[in-house]
């Protein structure tokens, strides 16, 4: 936006002591100097998409040349646009701010266990021109996109390579012959580790054959349809509000992607149920296709539905308002 632009065009420095960015006590004289941030308030509030945050000054400029520290330190209040209610504004993503905002507090990086956005997070942190942020952040992305390797004990670990294949022990089979041995490998399955369990090869994982994830996802659907005096020839079908999802977060995610709307449930583990998930399309059959390329099968659907009559404008209330809501479960082995 216009805001980031002219406070990226500020010059650094500009006569503020490096005490002025941290709010330390005896600053006040050198940034009256400049007219710059002693002329705010010492606690600000801010509007960042909507979200609104209630802060000390000093936080917003704690971490020098910063975007923030720019705004509050080398301009005037009144250069800073505001919204209906005098609160600075910022065209930002309101959720992130908040670990914005944390880092800022006692520059720390403290996120939940199960963080889904630290790609989003990590462009946050570069707006906001914080380098030390993003750093961190990039960091954490590398660590958990490392494959995860399971050893010969069953554990997980991310952060050794993972250790040569181990098929089994060869076994001595004497020919039909009688003319002495011949080394013989055992299947994948039949092989045994040195405590006499089965060793897991390259193709298994905990999560069932080839890798995937075994559960249920449950498609919620409701619709509605008025029906007039003439029965089908004034069928009236209203679209769908919305097409909700139940289940695992780690399954709905992998089936659905981006078209999964997570905004009322954005810390879900992955491993934690949910059913405040819905589709941004209305199209039962591409939910049904998606479901379908990822190996899901229907298992059981049920429905119910309710009938109402609708008044007409001066005339008999004879129309009839149909509401259904169906559930469709997937499964997949």
């Amino acid at each position: 936006m216009a805001l980031a632009d002219s406070a990226r065009g500020l010059p650094n420095g500009g006569g503020v002591s490096p005490a002025a960015g941290s709010g330390a006590p005896g600053s006040g004289a050198a940034a009256a100097a400049t007219g710059g941030w002693s002329s705010f308030p010492e606690i600000v509030e801010l509007n960042v998409g909507g979200q609104v945050y209630v802060t000390r000054r000093c936080t917003v400029v704690s971490v020098r040349d910063s975007l923030l520290w720019r705004m509050f330190s080398q301009q005037q209040p009144s250069e800073l646009p505001r919204d209906s209610k005098g609160r600075f504004f910022l065209d930002r993503d309101g959720f992130l701010f908040r670990y914005i905002l944390d880092y800022l507090r006692d520059l720390q990086l403290v996120l939940p266990e199960h963080f889904p956005e630290r790609s989003r997070l990590q462009r946050e942190a570069e707006y906001f021109q914080l380098p030390d942020l993003a750093r961190r952040l990039a960091q954490t992305r590398a660590a958990a996109a490392r494959p995860a390797v399971l050893h010969r004990d069953g554990s997980i670990c991310a952060e050794e390579p993972p250790p040569p294949p181990l098929l089994g022990y060869l076994e001595a089979e004497p020919l039909e012959g009688g003319g002495g041995a011949v080394a013989s490998v055992p299947s994948p399955t039949a092989s045994r580790s040195p405590s006499g369990g089965p060793l897991l090869t390259p193709s298994q994982s905990l999560d069932g054959a080839g890798g995937r994830r075994s559960g249920y996802i449950t498609i919620g659907y409701r619709g509605s349809y008025t029906i007039g005096r003439e029965a089908q020839a004034d069928a009236k079908f209203r679209r769908v509000a919305r097409i909700t999802v139940c289940g695992k977060t780690a399954l709905a995610k992998e089936v659905f992607g981006e078209t999964l709307n997570e905004s009322r449930d954005p810390d879900r583990p992955p491993e934690r149920y949910t059913a405040r998930y819905y589709l941004k399309f209305n199209f039962l059959e591409q939910a049904f296709d998606r479901l379908s390329e990822a190996g899901f099968r229907m298992a059981a659907c049920s429905s119910t539905g309710t009938c109402a009559f609708a008044p007409e404008q001066g005339g008999p209330a004879d129309d009839k308002i149909w509401t259904s809501y169906t559930e469709y479960v997937f499964c997949r082995d």
